[in-house]
């Protein structure tokens, strides 16, 4: 059985521009900023839209997903818990066992070369589990005893 084609609509990046310009305000903002530096940090970044609507950035898995909240525009990092973060970038969900996530509300500044550096960690991360999952699978080598 064959899988359907994807619906006809617009494109990730696409969605994700109309839904800056819907906010019209200062989350739009915040948030085209951030998606801006994922970009400068990481040229070969995939955009996506999941889960209803939520701008979602990837690379050999998923890096951050981007939600606005009326009081602040989050960035979660699926595998925060796992990335170094001298510069105590992230400032939200720092008890979870996975992921952390960067708060930023009207008016916040994240130190823009601290988290492009944190974005590039994620991109390493998810190359290296995507290289060992690959290596883990490889057969055996038949070689004699």
């Amino acid at each position: 059985m064959s899988k359907p084609d994807a619906a006809p609509g617009p494109a990730a990046p696409e969605l994700i521009s109309e839904k800056i310009a819907s906010l019209g305000d200062w989350r739009g903002t915040t948030l085209a900023r951030m998606r801006k530096l994922i970009h400068e940090a990481d040229p070969e970044v995939v955009e996506e839209v999941k889960w209803g609507g939520t701008p979602v950035w990837s690379h050999d898995g998923i890096l951050c997903t981007g939600e606005t909240y009326k009081s602040v525009v989050k960035l979660t990092f699926a595998k925060g818990a796992s990335l170094p973060d001298p510069s105590q970038v992230f400032n939200a969900s720092l008890e979870g066992n996975a992921r952390r996530a960067i708060d930023i509300p009207e008016g916040g500044q994240v130190d823009e070369a601290a988290f492009k550096a944190l974005v590039r960690e994620a991109v390493a991360l998810n190359v290296a589990s995507k290289a060992a999952k690959k290596t883990a699978r490889k057969p055996a080598s038949n070689v004699k005893k």
